[in-house]
């Protein structure tokens, strides 16, 4: 939460308010009145929460209300660390896609480690929850929609090129959370249905390394019995796979798709290595 926080601020402070780059929920509310009044974030970021903290609080649960809490009064001190303790230099004016990017990247990395181990920052998100709750409201679009409503309040203070680049920053930034809340090991997985599918398993173990099921299934034109063959594979292992299919049976039918987080054997587990969390 510590980290995530500290990154989250480090990004705002340096390339949001040094660059003049607007933000949804609470974050581009502070902004706002920053930009406005010259209310210091840090301030109206507690501010902001505090009667959200009281209205959602049996919504969160007791140990994400705790995270929740953690992150943002982290955020809020590192927010005031970044532009009067320990200040930096990343006016990037000249260059607002360079900015744009940076932006994006830092903030994305912050809020995904933040959702990742289990924390929030509190906001738009209690929001969301209670959209959710009483209206039935899905919390995608609810929080898309005050986003938006946010980012065009910040229309007051930024001309048209400026608010161009927000998007781009948001956009990058919803990317990056996305990469960290998936995993960063990615993979393909493979359903083979082939009435060689023994054989294919077989090569694959012998000239791949890798396992595969074999998951009884029932054709739903024919009603015949087959076995579907599943298996997973690194990217750079899938035109091998391919041609493994291919030289045992050309007519074999095969769908491949994408896989966002592997973990186990084979991918993030050595096997000649003790787990890290024993009972």
């Amino acid at each position: 939460m510590v980290l995530g926080s500290a990154i989250f601020a480090f990004g705002l402070v340096n390339f949001n308010m040094r660059n003049h780059l607007a933000e949804g929920g609470v974050t581009g509310i502070t902004l706002i009145l920053y930009n406005l009044f010259h209310i210091d974030p840090g301030v109206s970021n507690l501010v902001l929460n505090i009667p959200l903290f009281i209205i959602g609080w049996r919504m969160l649960g007791r140990n994400v209300f705790i995270y929740t809490i953690l992150s943002t009064a982290c955020l809020s001190v590192f927010l005031w660390i970044f532009q009067y303790v320990i200040p930096f230099s990343f006016s990037l004016r000249h260059d607002m896609t360079l900015a744009a990017l940076f932006a994006g990247v830092t903030i994305g990395t912050g809020l995904g480690i933040i959702f990742r181990y289990g924390g929030t920052t509190g906001g738009t998100d209690i929001i969301a929850r209670l959209a959710f709750r009483y209206w039935g409201w899905q919390m995608g679009k609810t929080l898309f929609a005050i986003d938006a409503c946010v980012i065009t309040l910040s229309l007051v203070y930024l001309d048209y090129r400026e608010a161009m680049y927000t998007l781009v920053a948001v956009f990058v930034g919803a990317r990056v959370i996305d990469f960290i809340q998936n995993g960063a090991y990615a993979a393909n997985a493979a359903m083979i249905i082939s009435k060689k599918n023994s054989e294919i398993a077989k090569k694959i173990i012998e000239e791949l390394d890798r396992s595969a099921t074999i998951i009884p299934g029932k054709g739903g034109f024919t009603g015949q019995e087959i076995d579907v063959l599943y298996c997973v594979v690194s990217r750079s292992e899938i035109f091998r796979l391919k041609n493994i299919i291919q030289s045992v049976d050309p007519h074999a039918f095969v769908a491949v798709h994408d896989i966002h987080d592997v973990l186990g054997e084979g991918f993030t587990l050595d096997e000649n290595k003790k787990p890290l969390f024993e009972n």
